[in-house]
């Protein structure tokens, strides 16, 4: 008796031979683009310069404003001590030393300080007494210059004064009245024959002063003896001169700041980001404050 026969699974069908199977099409390369590399940097550079004069305009319509401020505080309490010990200069200074202190209640200024010098580094500290003119009060013309945009703009409203209106000037010789009588530009002198007089010159623009403005003023009363010989002027205190020995110092600034965030992305990188420019803003804010200072003493003198 023969067994039955066990039920077979079909056989599964054979593989295809890999000869048979097509070969898959691959999607032709994309045409190459232009490269990114040098456009990129280059709207980067024009971004960060963008970005730095911006920063230069505020800092000189803005933060200048409180760097005069500061440098005003520090002098009117040194000013005021010297003034009641007696020690207040009365004739030839160092540049920058507080010397006066000036009203003009027609257009708002009150208790200024004048330092000796008017090269554009004297007057950030605020008005200027020009050093071969004799002070305020003395016998002669004496000429102030202050700022009309930049540094707390104290000669801003110069141009408004008439005639008429009262100058205050104290000295360690006194505190002496002027009376305006008479303006003028840089293409019209002013022309006074009395021999007491005091000169209040500034920039003509609120932009780039390409010309000054004039007040004159005439003593009210005696004057006091002048004190020495008066110094000769340079090329920095003229009128709407630019310092440019600033010129090689704005040059070291501008490297440093360049290195030191070279070294605050370095450090980025390697360390923990936030903390890295966290302590590379303080050093780079510094820097960049000289930067724009050294930047600002190259424009003219009176701006």
């Amino acid at each position: 008796m023969t067994a039955p026969a066990l039920d077979r699974p079909p056989a599964a069908p054979s593989a295809p031979a890999l000869t048979d199977v097509p070969a898959p099409v691959l999607p032709a390369p994309a045409p190459a683009g232009p490269r990114r590399g040098p456009l990129l940097v280059a709207a980067r550079a024009v971004t960060l310069a963008a970005g730095l004069l911006l920063g230069f305009v505020g800092y000189l319509l803005g933060l200048s404003g409180l760097q005069e401020a500061h440098h005003q505080s520090t002098a009117y309490a040194t000013l005021r001590d010297r003034l009641a010990d007696a020690t207040a200069p009365t004739g030839p200074t160092e540049d920058g030393a507080p010397l006066a202190v000036l009203d003009i209640p027609a257009i708002g200024l009150r208790q200024v300080v004048v330092v000796e010098g008017t090269s554009g580094r004297d007057l950030m500290r605020g008005p200027g007494h020009r050093r071969d003119t004799v002070l305020p009060g003395q016998p002669g013309v004496a000429v102030l210059f202050g700022r009309s945009t930049a540094f707390g703009a104290p000669f801003a409203d110069l141009g408004e004064l008439e005639v008429g209106d009262r100058i205050d000037v104290t000295t360690g010789q006194g505190t002496f009245h002027y009376t305006v009588n008479t303006r003028g530009d840089g293409d019209h002198p002013i022309k006074d024959p009395a021999p007491d007089r005091l000169v209040l010159v500034t920039g003509d623009s609120d932009w780039i002063p390409t010309s000054t403005v004039l007040v004159g003023a005439r003593l009210d009363g005696d004057p006091e003896p002048a004190g020495a010989k008066r110094p000769a002027t340079t090329a920095t205190d003229k009128v709407l001169a630019a310092d440019k020995g600033a010129l090689p110092a704005l040059q070291l600034w501008s490297l440093a700041l360049l290195l030191a965030v070279v070294a605050a992305a370095v450090a980025a990188r390697r360390w923990q980001r936030t903390a890295a420019y966290l302590c590379a803003a303080p050093v780079v804010a510094a820097l960049l404050w000289s930067v724009y200072e050294n930047a600002a003493a190259l424009l003219p003198n009176v701006y």
